[in-house]
């Protein structure tokens, strides 16, 4: 049965208390804080034959098969690979499946994650089926970017906010999850993985503080001209592409937060305080904006599966950063 996580308590109260269920639900909130698992939760109480108070029982015929992955009555889409688009051929399944009679009596229920895979096309083969469900159907959509819907798509869901659990909850989880962690570790991973902690225990497995050190060693000596932007966009060859602009993403905006507040505190992560106070004082506001806006629009396309060329990008980015300390 899908994991029960401390934050998601009275969020679970909430949605499985319900005395009737909506024909869809979308649960959205930041990646790495457990919504699919919290939409499994919900499926398997919602197909269960004697659910004990409001979860499922776990033994009953029908959990039985779900957990086996044979559950007549349940449909799961998702990208045929990952990190492509769910296509419209996989939506026709879906709606072949949602027309027809539940062969269990009881309930059919589909979970779709991400949601904001689909395709415009696929999106739109999916409206029907949200507007007129077929019989007695529970669609469960999961979205960690829920602006790339279509609107037609979320206004005929319930919509349902899934928080970021506080820093002091997350902590505590991570301190059982990741047991060989020092408390520090724990905190800077949790920064890192902007306070989602299954974010956090994913980075620790890819050696994230291992890249980030890295990284952060190499904006050093690229800014002491000890190492050149090209040697450095082919060292970082094994680092998720989407992790390096995030980072610069945030130090572009912490740079401009101290510009503007001369707050140390607010100068993120100890590793590179001193390097963003150093660009803070020696570049100009215009340079800074500039580079924040040319890196939020290529972490855009990294983010939209763009096809790109990585070693060039980075070097773009590496040379720009270079080029911030200066007047000019």
């Amino acid at each position: 049965m899908a994991e029960a996580y401390p934050w998601q308590e009275s969020l679970w109260q909430q949605l499985a208390g319900r005395s009737q269920h909506a024909h869809a639900y979308l649960l959205h909130g930041p990646a790495g804080i457990g919504k699919r698992a919290l939409a499994e939760r919900l499926m398997a109480r919602l197909l269960c034959q004697r659910p004990e108070g409001l979860d499922a029982c776990g033994q009953c015929k029908s959990c039985l098969l779900l957990v086996a992955g044979s559950h007549p009555d349940n449909y799961v889409l998702e990208p045929e690979e990952a990190d492509k688009a769910i296509k419209v051929d996989q939506v026709r399944d879906l709606v072949s499946f949602v027309v027809q009679t539940a062969q269990m009596g009881g309930r059919k229920v589909v979970l779709i994650e991400p949601a904001e895979s689909m395709n415009v096309n696929a999106a739109n083969a999916l409206l029907k089926s949200l507007e007129e469900p077929s019989g007695n159907t529970v669609l469960l959509l999961v979205s960690h970017q829920p602006s790339r819907l279509l609107p037609t798509v979320k206004s005929r869901c319930v919509q349902q906010a899934c928080p970021l659990p506080n820093e002091a909850m997350s902590l505590d989880w991570l301190a059982s999850a990741l047991p060989d962690c020092a408390e520090d570790e724990r905190v800077e991973l949790l920064a890192l993985a902007a306070g989602s902690p299954l974010a956090a225990v994913s980075l620790q497995a890819q050696g994230v503080r291992e890249q980030r050190a890295l990284v952060v060693d190499g904006v050093k000596k690229l800014l002491k001209h000890q190492q050149s932007p090209t040697q450095l966009a082919e060292g970082w060859k094994d680092i998720p592409l989407l992790l390096l602009f995030d980072w610069f993403c945030d130090w572009s905006h912490l740079i401009l937060r101290y510009q503007l507040t001369q707050d140390e505190a607010g100068l993120g992560l100890g590793d590179m305080r001193k390097v963003l106070q150093y660009l803070a004082q020696k570049s100009t506001q215009g340079k800074v904006l500039g580079i924040q806006d040319w890196v939020l629009a290529q972490r855009q396309k990294v983010m939209s599966k763009a096809n790109l060329n990585r070693v060039l990008l980075l070097e773009a980015l590496l040379v720009q950063w270079a080029g911030l300390p200066g007047q000019g």
